[in-house]
């Protein structure tokens, strides 16, 4: 496997934790951040696939635009297409005031997360 991409595997997997950790915090949770770390997992799960196939990497958070080019790649992306609707406005929505996360969507773009990150993991052999 690439290194960089491997390099980006393991930038997900730390976002994967932090979404967790926060999720699962008693004391003062961060559900804005669980959610944006959940986005940023899938963003760089989709950017390692782009990485592993040789194709350049975009600068963007767009999960549907990352998402076109892994089709390109391999058809069967579509069938993450739901979760990652769901988390694409992460990258930016709860980043300002005005708007705060509640428990209920961190868990859900959590398990959201995870349903990606199984299936790019597998696509990845890993």
């Amino acid at each position: 496997m690439n290194p960089l991409t491997l390099e980006w595997i393991d930038k997900a997997e730390g976002d994967l934790t932090t979404a967790s950790r926060e999720l699962r915090a008693r004391k003062s949770p961060n559900y804005d951040a669980s959610c944006f770390h959940a986005q940023q997992m899938a963003e760089k799960l989709l950017k390692a696939c782009l990485q592993e196939n040789g194709l350049p990497i975009p600068y963007t958070h767009s999960l549907i635009e990352l998402l076109a080019l892994c089709l390109k790649i391999d058809p069967t992306f579509i069938f993450i297409r739901p979760d990652l609707v769901s988390l694409d406005g992460y990258a930016v929505r709860y980043r300002y005031p005005g708007q705060a996360a509640d428990r209920g969507e961190a868990k859900a773009a959590l398990k959201s997360a995870q349903i990606i990150r199984e299936f790019i993991r597998n696509k990845l052999g890993l």
